[in-house]
């Protein structure tokens, strides 16, 4: 005969949490942390499971991440915007001839493919301080749709130094070292790169901004310096443009960029991040 004995270690069956239940909200303190951040705080639970609606939310925003990855680089319409602000752009593309290839390949998207550096070399003339490089990266979505605006504030910033933007570039298939070269074969003194970070649940249109002096091919990231988080809920074209110049002008007067060169500009830096690049390897790979 079979005999069953209890143990006392069977858990009951799970009931949905209080912040599930129709008309419940959460307490008070979590509230008030879920109004200060997008992050996933106090999401309830469903049993053992997320609820329905936060699952649902969870799902959609990393929908949202993978197409901002393989959305289409706008290079006409970035080409048109730059020459409305009066640049004349140069298109050039790394040696990652494909989006699979940039995202298996790191490494081809920081070396320029063989056009490319033809199209530099012929620019000729004398060398810049300044080469403006905008960059598909990881998160062209976040390009197309910051990129000409924030240098729409970025550039009458720059006047009263009398710091002229030497050379545009529209660069496709572009890792953050690939200005390296560009910049190098332009011979700028200094180059800003405009770049898509990798796309997050909370964010898929970050635009980061990378500044350095001297650029050379085997330039490393303490060699420069960040602005990041720029999108909508995040840093403002404003406030990014007012960091961002203040890099420019500092670091031509002082012929450096990176860990020696320190935000001391004392604006407001609403949601954004600045840095020395190695700081921020999380967010876009170069």
């Amino acid at each position: 005969m079979r005999r069953t004995i209890p143990c006392g270690c069977a858990r009951p069956p799970s009931l949905p949490s209080n912040l599930t239940k129709t008309g419940a909200s959460p307490p008070s303190s979590l509230e008030r942390l879920r109004q200060l951040t997008p992050a996933r705080v106090a999401l309830g639970r469903a049993g053992a499971s997320l609820p329905t609606k936060a699952l649902l939310e969870f799902t959609l925003d990393h929908a949202r991440a993978r197409d901002a990855v393989h959305a289409a680089f706008d290079t006409a319409g970035l080409v048109q915007g730059l020459t409305d602000l009066g640049l004349e752009a140069i298109r050039v593309s790394s040696r990652a001839p494909r989006r699979k290839d940039y995202l298996a390949r790191p490494d081809l998207g920081r070396k320029l493919d063989a056009d490319s550096k033809s199209r530099l070399a012929s620019q000729g003339g004398e060398a810049g301080p300044l080469a403006i490089i905008i960059g598909d990266g990881l998160s062209p979505a976040a390009v197309n749709s910051h990129a000409i605006a924030l240098l729409r504030k970025l550039l009458p910033l720059l006047a009263p130094a009398a710091i002229d933007v030497a050379h545009a570039v529209v660069a496709t298939g572009a890792r953050v070292a690939l200005g390296d070269e560009i910049g190098n074969a332009l011979g700028a003194r200094m180059t800003v790169m405009l770049i898509g970070e990798r796309p997050g649940l909370s964010a898929a249109d970050s635009l980061g901004v990378y500044l350095t002096f001297a650029p050379a091919v085997g330039t490393t990231d303490e060699k420069r310096n960040c602005v990041s988080n720029i999108h909508g809920a995040g840093l403002s074209y404003d406030e990014a443009a007012a960091k961002i110049s203040w890099l420019i002008r500092e670091g031509l007067a002082r012929e450096l960029t990176g860990i020696a060169l320190k935000d001391e500009s004392g604006g407001p830096m609403g949601g954004g991040f600045i840095a020395n690049s190695n700081e921020r390897d999380n967010f876009v790979e170069d």
